[in-house]
């Protein structure tokens, strides 16, 4: 992924880029470039590293421009190595175009060749090169036609912004498979890949969709297919300020958002339980009784965090309402030609809607005719569109690139959609209004353990200089394990592997030794003395054992090492609690073993009127 921003107006252009940059680099920083407009030429910095770095050169060089119009760039390497010559943005080889690319270009190799055939020379090793020397190609002097010839030649995914030498002021735009939002405001615009890049200029904005090629020349904007057809695109309103995403007093977003959590968990249930009739109220699932009568399969989709939210939904839901649940991952589900029907619901889970994958697995579920439902944190997103229907998170801006919020709020929406169609199926009342209750205290059990934030730091002080950590957990509390890894090595780097604990001993024992600590999640309920069992099992190979235990278990406190308590309460809910003990201890290695905690700034955007 990588970060995208473009301006065309009235303005000095390179502090407005620099600074929107700074918004995107949690989508990248592996290095950094800006192009602009300058005396009959474009002017091209660009380096390795962060957009600090970028900033210094063009203060010491003392860049400016004449256009009013630029293109930037922060880049996470995906083909070629990150260095100054693969940043973005890129200039053709005839030095006509020069542009930023978010996606991946899959037949570049084919394109390249095919370029080279007519003379072109190229500098660097990255896909997006052969996307502009493509656009050079086709050039006549109309840059949309450009884009759009070079485009349809074009297999993959992209969101683009390219400027021509012959065209001050103007910039070229399209959209495929990866995000472009454009900035509308009286005498400017504004292209980015995210909408916190632009939302101090303006709040008015206008997403892009899949195949869409866009001309704007400072406040005009004129919006085609590749088919070359004209189209208007609704304007949405951003109700979010940049101030929403302010760090305060904290020293990371990842921890803000850790702490964040109580209060984001509160508005995702907001509204949405009813205690007097024991049942959730998800008015934009749009399922009438009938309909939800007629699932017959449920089908989670997802990647990373979102996919581990699924797993939990899986024992929920089967638990709760008996309906069969598979939890796939995204990119298998769009290629394997997946058997679903009339009677199967896909429910997508994604914190910004713009999951590539999980997109890509939506589109395909509609085209077999299958109802699809999305669970999404960014209102105005691709998979909110294209889904229309599904649950808000409301969770806030997520600005850390290792997910919290996201992943308590998707585990809780997905606890209530169980509780949905249990009642509707074969749920009591009485049954209906316990969950309600134990829904309703998971945002109190939260700030309980992050009350403990001092404890888990103490213990993270023992584990700082282990390089491989297993993770281990039965049940809801298997996935939970599968996310406690995923956020150590996003954040820490540490080589981490989560386990089903009954997995243990078929293979994965054999490496347990005293450099490597085990993880265990040992929650009072259904496999909570087998759980144990695995854990004897991990001492007597002299692994270092910290529990993630309820509060006030003694027996399970003598197994381990170190123990981090959680509140008593449901498996099901203590899913959340656990978690979040798994998140505070991630950060805490991570702090302490001096690694760069990533930050962003994504944004949400909300509706005018809350949606439930």
């Amino acid at each position: 992924m990588c970060g995208i921003i473009a301006y065309s107006g009235k303005k000095d252009p390179i502090s407005i880029l620099t600074s929107g940059l700074r918004r995107l680099e949690y989508r990248g920083y592996d290095s950094a470039g800006i192009a602009c407009h300058d005396n009959g030429a474009i002017m091209i910095k660009k380096t390795e590293g962060k957009v600090s770095k970028l900033s210094e050169i063009l203060a010491k060089d003392g860049a400016v421009s004449d256009s009013g119009c630029g293109i930037a760039h922060t880049r996470w390497a995906t083909h070629g190595s990150p260095n100054s010559l693969n940043a973005h943005p890129h200039l053709s080889d005839r030095k006509g175009i020069a542009l930023v690319h978010n996606g991946i270009i899959e037949n570049h190799i084919k394109l390249r060749k095919f370029l080279e055939g007519k003379g072109y020379k190229f500098k660097s090793s990255t896909d997006s090169e052969a996307l502009v020397n493509l656009v050079d190609y086709y050039y006549k002097g109309h840059l949309i036609e450009a884009i759009s010839r070079a485009l349809e030649e074009v297999e993959g995914t992209f969101g683009i912004v390219c400027i021509a030498k012959d065209k001050p002021g103007v910039l070229g735009v399209a959209r495929r498979g990866s995000p472009i939002v454009i900035g509308v405001n009286n005498e400017e615009t504004l292209v980015a890949s995210d909408s916190s890049a632009i939302v101090r200029h303006t709040k008015n904005v206008i997403y892009l969709v899949d195949n869409d090629v866009a001309l704007v020349d400072r406040n005009k904007i004129d919006i085609r297919t590749f088919g070359s057809s004209k189209v208007s695109r609704p304007v949405s309103t951003i109700i979010h300020d940049e101030t929403s995403a302010e760090i305060g007093e904290f020293d990371h977003y990842m921890l803000k958002e850790i702490y964040e959590q109580p209060e984001s968990l509160e508005n995702t249930i907001s509204g949405r339980l009813s205690k007097e009739r024991g049942t959730a109220i998800l008015s934009g699932l749009n399922f009438y009784p009938q309909d939800m009568a007629n699932i017959k399969r449920i089908i989670i989709v997802g990647c990373g965090t979102s996919l581990n939210a699924g797993l939990v939904a899986k024992y929920a839901i089967e638990n709760f309402s008996s309906i069969p649940v598979e939890v796939e991952q995204a990119a298998e589900f769009r290629y394997r030609n997946p058997i679903i029907g009339s009677g199967d619901l896909v429910l997508a889970l994604s914190q910004s809607g713009e999951t590539a994958d999980t997109l890509a697995a939506v589109r395909e579920a509609l085209e077999k005719g299958t109802i699809v439902a999305g669970l999404i944190n960014v209102v105005g997103s691709t998979i909110a569109r294209e889904t229309n229907r599904g649950i808000y998170l409301y969770a806030g801006p997520e600005i850390s690139v290792a997910s919290t919020k996201a992943f308590t709020s998707q585990v809780t929406a997905l606890l209530m959609i169980a509780l949905k169609f249990a009642r509707s199926r074969r749920m009591s009342m009485e049954e209906g209004r316990r969950l309600v209750k134990e829904i309703q205290r998971i945002p109190s059990l939260t700030e309980e353990v992050i009350h403990k934030n001092e404890k888990i730091k103490e213990i993270a002080e023992q584990y700082i200089d282990y390089e491989s950590m297993f993770f281990i957990g039965r049940g809801y509390h298997y996935p939970v394990a599968l996310e406690g890894a995923l956020k150590l090595k996003e954040v820490s780097y540490i080589h981490a592997e989560a386990y089903h604990a009954a997995e243990l001993k078929h293979g994965p024992i054999a490496l347990l030794d005293e450099r490597m600590p085990v993880v265990a999640i040992v929650n009072e309920g259904q496999g909570r003395e087998k759980t144990l069992s695995n854990i004897a099992e991990c001492k007597a190979r002299n692994a270092k054992v910290i529990g993630i235990i309820t509060e006030g278990d003694e027996e399970a406190e003598s197994y381990v090492d170190h123990a981090i308590s959680v509140p008593s309460s449901p498996q099901h809910t203590s899913v959340i609690s656990s978690t979040v003990a798994l998140q505070l201890f991630a950060y805490h290695i991570a702090l302490l073993r001096g690694c760069p905690i990533a930050v962003s700034y994504t944004h949400l955007t909300l509706p005018t009127n809350r949606e439930v």
